[in-house]
Order: structure tokens, then sequence, then C-alpha cells
């Protein structure tokens, strides 16, 4: 979806000219050359590309993770090219929900008190047993994480991150450590959260059934976003509801 596409919806997220260099001089890594992108509210976005085409280094610094070499990267008022250290974990804290490959779960505690860490330090916080419903986890509430399967541990990690109502939930590889069937099921679960909550999503995914959920899904080779795929029947859908 270009700016064409949606004319009267302004971006919540938006890139120009964004590079990040790691290192100096002949051992310099070009992760991202020159990256432009707009994303909306709402929108479900999805990052493809091998391993070194920059995904990772992207959502990073629009999560507020990582800082740009060169460009701008905002998202709505909060300019993250130039923040701070404190203003980017003031952003993270209070906008941004992370998912990553790695569940980071706490053993000794159940799925509930697992997403009850995230809501007592957040604002106006999710019912920790409403977030893992969300995530179709209603019925293992009080279930410690040695009784969860692989899939189960990734949508705990969800609810975590959707708990306490982050504007933008950014997914690092969430199904990477998961079989195909299963990866699809989390991946179900976070297509909800963006539809019932209207969360912005983007994911780095390897699994190819994501496309068909997704607004848009944008391909990445050599720190350039070389392709982009639209998905029109749902982008039309979604622009009758505006």
């Amino acid at each position: 979806m270009t700016a064409a596409d949606a004319p009267t919806r302004e971006p919540v997220f938006v890139a120009r000219g964004l590079t990040k260099v790691y290192g100096e001089g002949e051992t310099a890594v070009h992760a991202l050359r020159g990256v432009d992108l707009d994303v909306y509210r709402g929108e479900f976005v999805v990052l493809l590309g091998a391993s070194g085409s920059g995904k990772s280094t992207l959502l990073n610094i629009l999560g507020g993770l990582d800082n740009a070499t060169s460009g701008v990267a905002r998202w709505r008022d909060h300019d993250l090219t130039h923040a701070d250290d404190a203003e980017l974990t003031r952003y993270r804290r209070e906008h941004v929900g992370f998912v990553f490959q790695f569940y980071n779960l706490i053993p000794s505690l159940t799925a509930r008190e697992n997403v009850a860490l995230v809501t007592d330090l957040a604002e106006h916080p999710m019912d920790p047993a409403e977030a893992l419903r969300l995530v179709g986890l209603g019925e293992r509430l009080d279930h410690f994480v040695s009784q969860l399967s692989g899939g189960e541990q990734q949508r705990v990690a969800i609810a975590r991150a959707i708990a306490k109502r982050p504007d933008v939930l950014l997914c690092d590889e969430p199904t990477g450590a998961l079989d195909c069937a299963t990866g699809i099921v989390v991946l179900q679960a976070i297509e909800r959260v963006n539809r019932e909550l209207g969360t912005t999503t983007i994911v780095i995914t390897h699994n190819a059934p994501i496309a068909g959920i997704a607004d848009r899904v944008l391909r990445l080779a050599d720190g350039r976003i070389v392709d982009v795929h639209v998905n029109t029947a749902k982008v039309a859908a979604e622009t009758l509801s505006w």
C-alpha cells in the first residue's frame, strides 16, 4: 500500500533514506542502504528476505532498539533517529510490544503470571486473562511454562507483549523455533490481535502462508526494499470499513 493507495490516511511510521552501517573501512557492513517506508495505523506488514538482508535491523530501528546511521525514522511525532536513550526507552515502554523467536518466559511462573509481569508496569493494561484468551489460551491460564507446548509458549509471549495495549507490535521471527503447522497457529494469533485491537503490526517471518493475511509483504535484499506485494482483497475490504 503506497501513499497513493491510501490518500485519506497518515502514516504512523515514516522512514526516509534510512541507512545503517556497522563497523568502518573495508570491514564495514551496510545493513540498510537508503530505505524509504510508510506504515499506516492498524496495518499488518510482513518483512521477508534472506539472512543479512536488513529485516531485523529495520525492525530494531522502528522499535527504538537500534539507531540509524543516517536518514530519518519517525513514529508519529517521535523522532527515532535523534532520540537519546531515555527517550527511546520511554517510547518502547509506552508504545511498542515486542515478540522474538525465543519466548523469554519465566519457568517458575504460570502463563497468567508471566503476562502479569508486564501489566504491573503499564499505565492502562489489559487483564492478563483477557490477553491470553485473545491468543487462544483461555484454558491454559494457570499452566506453568513446562506444561505448555512451544506454540503455546510463543502465544504467551504474544499475550505478554499486547497486555500493555501497545500501539505497535513488532515480531522478529516469532515462528522461527516452531514447525510450520504450529507457526501458522501463532501467526493467526498475531493476525487476530491486529484485527481485533487495531494494533499496527510488523512481522519478520519465513512462514509463507502469512502473506495471505498481511496487508503488505515487503521483500528486502542487500539492505533495500526490492519488492512490495499488496493484498488487494484485504485492503479493499478494510477501505470499505473506514
